[in-house]
C-alpha cells in the first residue's frame, strides 16, 4: 500500500474539516484526502496533534528568523518539524500549500525530508519575488528542484515557475492540474434567487472595493458580500450592500445558491481567479461575472458570453455593464448558468481532479503500474 503524508496549513478551517465526518461537504478543503484513502492509499497528515511542541516552535522560529535575516522567505516550520518523523515514514509527502511547502522543500534540500516531495504552488511566484538576494534565489531554486513534482492550479503559474527555474539553471516537472468541484453535492437549487448579486471569497486578491463602487451606482440592485473580517473592515456601508463574515461552508453555499448573479472581481495575479468559488457557483448553475485574470484565462474552458461573463482586471465599467446585462436578461442568465453547469460536469468534476492528483503522487512514489504490467 502506497502511503501519502499530507501537509496542510494549520488553520481553524482545516482543523474543522479534519474533525468533520468524511461525508461533510467542507472536507473539499482537504484536497482529495478522503477519496485517496477510499482508493486504498495510506493517509497520514501533519495536523494529527493539537499543536507543535515547544521545541518545534522554537526551532521553527529560529529558522524563519535566519531566513528573513538572509533575505529569504519562511513559512510554518514549526508544524513541519513536529511532523517530520511521520513524514519520513511515508512513500511520498504531499504539500498542499506554500505555507508548509516552502519549509518542506528547504528541509528536503538539506536532507531532512527523505521521501519524494510533491509541492502544490498556490501563489509561489509572488513569494519568490520577495526574495531579496541572488543567493536566496539560488537556494530556493535548488530547493524547489529537489521536489519530485510541482503542481499548480493555473497554467500561467506553471509557465512562470518553469521560466523562473530555467533562469537559475534548474528544472523540475511542473504540472497544471485544474481544480475540481463536487457536482454531486453542489446541484442547482430549486428555489427562486432572493439576492441580485452575491460575492464570496477571502483571498487577498479579491477586489471588493471595485464591487462596492459598482454597487453604489446600482442602487436598485441588492448586493451581498461574504468575506473575511479583514476584507469587511475595509468596506464602507451602503444601503443595498449586506456584508457577512466568516460563514461556514454550508451557509456560504446557500448564499451562492440565493444569487441571481455571482460576482467575482479579482486583482491580477498568477494563481487566483476566485477559482474555487467560481467552480462552485458554476456547479450551482449560477451565472457568473468574473475577472479574467491570467490564472483562469486558459485551462478551465471559460468562454465569455457562453458559460460566464469575463471582464478585464480593474475594469470597473466593464464589470458594471456585464452585471447589468445579466440582471436585465433572464433568458441570458439562465443560459449562462446551464452552460456553466455543463462545463463543470464535463471537464471539472472532483473525481477528475482526484484522478490527476493520484497520478502525480503515485508517479512520485514510483508506485504507479506501468502500461501492460500486472497488478501485484
Amino acid at each position: 500500500m502506497t502511503t501519502v503524508f499530507y501537509t496542510f496549513r494549520d488553520s481553524p478551517q482545516r482543523r474543522r474539516a479534519l474533525a468533520a465526518p468524511p461525508v461533510s461537504p467542507e472536507r473539499y478543503v482537504l484536497f482529495g484526502l478522503d477519496e485517496l484513502r477510499a482508493r486504498g492509499l495510506g493517509i497520514r497528515h501533519n495536523l494529527e496533534a493539537e499543536e507543535p511542541p515547544r521545541w518545534a516552535r522554537a526551532g521553527g522560529g529560529a529558522l524563519k528568523w535566519a531566513l528573513a535575516r538572509a533575505g529569504g522567505y519562511g513559512g510554518d516550520f514549526a508544524t513541519v518539524l513536529a511532523s517530520l518523523r511521520l513524514a519520513n515514514r511515508a512513500d511520498v509527502v504531499f504539500s498542499t500549500v506554500d505555507t508548509v511547502g516552502i519549509p518542506l522543500m528547504l528541509l528536503k534540500r538539506w536532507g531532512r525530508v527523505r521521501p519524494p516531495l510533491v509541492y502544490v504552488a498556490i501563489g509561489l511566484p509572488e513569494r519568490l519575488e520577495r526574495l531579496r538576494t541572488e543567493r536566496m534565489q539560488r537556494l530556493y531554486a535548488s530547493a524547489l528542484s529537489s521536489s519530485a513534482a510541482v503542481i499548480a492550479y493555473s497554467e500561467h503559474e506553471v509557465e512562470v515557475l518553469r521560466d523562473w527555474l530555467g533562469r537559475h539553471g534548474r528544472s523540475v516537472p511542473v504540472r497544471f492540474v485544474p481544480f475540481g468541484v463536487d457536482t454531486g453535492r453542489l446541484v442547482p437549487p430549486p428555489d427562486t434567487p432572493v439576492v441580485d448579486v452575491v460575492s464570496v471569497g477571502a483571498d487577498p486578491h479579491r477586489d471588493f472595493g471595485l464591487l462596492a463602487r459598482v454597487a453604489a451606482r446600482m442602487p436598485e440592485a441588492s448586493f451581498r458580500i461574504v468575506t473575511s473580517a479583514d476584507h469587511a473592515r475595509k468596506l464602507g456601508s451602503a444601503a443595498n450592500v449586506e456584508v457577512e463574515v466568516d460563514l461556514p461552508f454550508d451557509e456560504m453555499r446557500s448564499r451562492l445558491a440565493s444569487a441571481r448573479v455571482v460576482a467575482l472581481p479579482v486583482r491580477e495575479n498568477s494563481y487566483s481567479g476566485a477559482t474555487t468559488v467560481l467552480l462552485q457557483a458554476m456547479a450551482l448553475a449560477r451565472p457568473v461575472v468574473v475577472t479574467r485574470t491570467r490564472a483562469i484565462a486558459t485551462g478551465y474552458g471559460l468562454v465569455d458570453g457562453e458559460n460566464c461573463r469575463l471582464v478585464p482586471p480593474g475594469g470597473e465599467e466593464a464589470f458594471e455593464r456585464a452585471l447589468g446585462e445579466v440582471l436585465r436578461d433572464e433568458l441570458h442568465a439562465r443560459a449562462l448558468g446551464a452552460s456553466a453547469r455543463a462545463t463543470v460536469e464535463r471537464e471539472l468534476g472532483w473525481e477528475r481532479y482526484v484522478d490527476r492528483l493520484q497520478e502525480v503522487l503515485l508517479d512520485a512514489a514510483g508506485a504507479r503500474p506501468r502500461p501492460g504490467s500486472s497488478p501485484p
